[in-house]
């Protein structure tokens, strides 16, 4: 039996799609983050320079975490003449590791470049543990699992390769087929998936079409798709027909929803796996942060106390991402008809991305909008270094430029707002900068429609099930203390939502909230203020 290190800790891996998302990733507690430049990797939309990865290798070493380089390109004659080029690239910015997926590049790194680390890319489809075993023989430190991997496999890996290190994704996108083979993407769209430039034909939108016998198309209109029906019947399962279906927004039988393992993270803790990483290099710096914040604090907490962990406010954290619905894939084994989303393809969230504190200028902060905010609107600022979020209710807006002050801020190239350190008047001046350095996300409560509603409330709901935690029968759960941590902050001027955000001239000076008050020096803001009974 494969017994842990008690020393051993599993490293947290971000994905980097540029300079900014790097070091987001690293401010907000990952351990190790991988990157890479279109013509050294899978990634053709990376926004990396050499001189981009150059700095951003200096930034991380300086932090004393690590940095792991992508070229898992599968080699055709033609890139064969390039590799010397790649590799003298490789060896002169200093990774910590290299990521490779071709055979003939492994041997190639290890006659070329010895003092390389190789870690064995996820696109190679490691599934057992000979492949495993395999890598490792060909002088492999590391060797990236197959998102198809279930765990009880995993264990089995783990119990049969012990010295060599495993890797498995734990958040992200799932292919609706084996990962980076997919055939539509090539046909409908000549993107070759397995190299790096996927189309994602499985989340756009497809119409049902009919013809008669003589070629001639039936237009399916709101009028007549009543008088229809559509079905396939499978060869050797005569008789049993699966009825073909769409709605005004279409028809999305291949869309894989997200994978999210923070239900199941205590597990590849216990089992000592050595790196978990987490998918999305062309996410925005937000997704970085939220995610990177949510896993670390809860990897921080297991290793704490792994008898009392548990996973639901981290998971709460996770949902207010914008997301397509999450699944835990092939965890058990094989997807269920819970990890497809078949009603549409749109991601929903509860939270949206406010904006990014730029800098500090003397005691004024400079925050780049990403959204627009209104008056009254509540932003929650997301530290590095603490769970709980710093609410603060806006009423105007100062242009960081120019001065001008309005009642309303929208997102722009280079638009960005000042706001006075005062403003945060129940926090602690001369330690807010540190709790909120330069690269820290805001985030701002999404309105939404009662459509929008039910589908994330949908999504908490089949995580649910999934889980074991429900069967489907009950009511939808509501989004209060659901989709987002804490209570919801009310919008407009004429409202409370009674945390007593920084700034919220209703709380802080309305007679109506003068027991709050006296309640709230003794609580942190945000805390749940509960009605004593008269």
């Amino acid at each position: 039996m494969y017994k842990r290190d008690p020393n051993h800790r599993s490293e947290l891996l971000m994905p980097a799609g540029s300079l900014s998302k790097l070091k987001t990733a690293i401010l907000y507690g990952a351990d190790a983050v991988y990157a890479g430049t279109p013509d050294l990797s899978l990634r053709t939309q990376s926004d990396f320079t050499l001189d981009d990865l150059l700095e951003g290798v200096r930034f991380v070493h300086q932090q004393g975490k690590r940095i792991y380089l992508t070229l898992n390109l599968f080699t055709h004659n033609r890139d064969i003449e390039k590799l010397p080029e790649f590799v003298k690239t490789i060896r002169q910015v200093k990774p910590d590791g290299v990521i490779v997926a071709d055979q003939g590049v492994v041997h190639y790194l290890r006659q070329n470049a010895p003092e390389l680390d190789i870690h064995i890319s996820t696109q190679a489809n490691a599934c057992s543990w000979l492949t495993v075993q395999s890598w490792q023989a060909m002088g492999a430190k590391l060797c990236v699992l197959a998102r198809e991997v279930s765990f009880e496999e995993l264990a089995e890996i783990r119990e049969k390769c012990p010295d060599v290190k495993l890797e498995a994704f734990i958040h992200g996108a799932m292919c609706m087929t084996y990962s980076g083979r997919c055939l539509l993407s090539n046909y409908l769209a000549e993107r070759g998936a397995n190299q790096g430039n996927c189309a994602q034909s499985c989340r756009w939108n497809y119409r049902v079409l009919a013809r008669t016998k003589d070629g001639g198309e039936v237009e399916i209109t709101p009028d007549n798709k009543d008088d229809f029906d559509f079905y396939l019947e499978e060869e050797f399962r005569p008789g049993e027909f699966l009825k073909i279906e769409e709605d005004d927004r279409g028809s999305y039988i291949l869309n894989a929803k997200d994978l999210c393992l923070m239900p199941k993270l205590g597990d590849y803790l216990r089992l000592g796996i050595d790196s978990l990483k987490v998918e999305g290099r062309n996410k925005s710096e937000y997704y970085a942060a939220i995610t990177a914040r949510a896993y670390r604090l809860a990897i921080d907490a297991w290793y704490a106390d792994p008898d009392a962990w548990s996973p639901e406010s981290y998971l709460r954290e996770i949902f207010t991402l914008q997301n397509r619905g999450y699944s835990l894939g092939f965890h058990e084994g094989r997807l269920t008809h819970l990890a497809h989303n078949y009603a549409r393809t749109d991601t929903v969230g509860g939270w949206l991305f406010a904006g990014v504190i730029e800098r500090w200028d003397g005691d004024d902060m400079i925050f780049s909008l990403r959204n627009a905010l209104k008056p009254g609107a509540v932003v929650e600022f997301l530290s590095p270094r603490q769970f709980e979020p710093i609410r603060l209710r806006l009423y105007e807006f100062e242009n960081a430029k120019t001065g001008e002050v309005a009642d309303k801020a929208s997102p722009g190239h280079g638009r960005a707002i000042r706001i006075p350190a005062s403003a945060f008047h129940n926090e602690d001046q001369d330690q807010l900068k540190s709790i909120l350095p330069p690269m820290s996300v805001g985030r701002t409560e999404a309105v939404l429609n009662e459509e929008r509603q039910a589908l994330l409330q949908g999504n908490l709901m089949s995580l649910d099930m999934e889980r074991g935690l429900r069967d489907g029968s009950e009511a939808r759960p509501t989004l209060k203390g659901r989709a987002h941590t804490g209570k919801t902050p009310a919008l407009g001027l004429d409202a409370c939502c009674g945390l007593g955000c920084n700034g919220c001239h209703m709380f802080w000076h309305d007679p109506k909230y003068e027991k709050a008050r006296d309640v709230m020096k003794d609580k942190k803001i945000g805390q749940m203020l509960e009605k004593r009974p008269d």
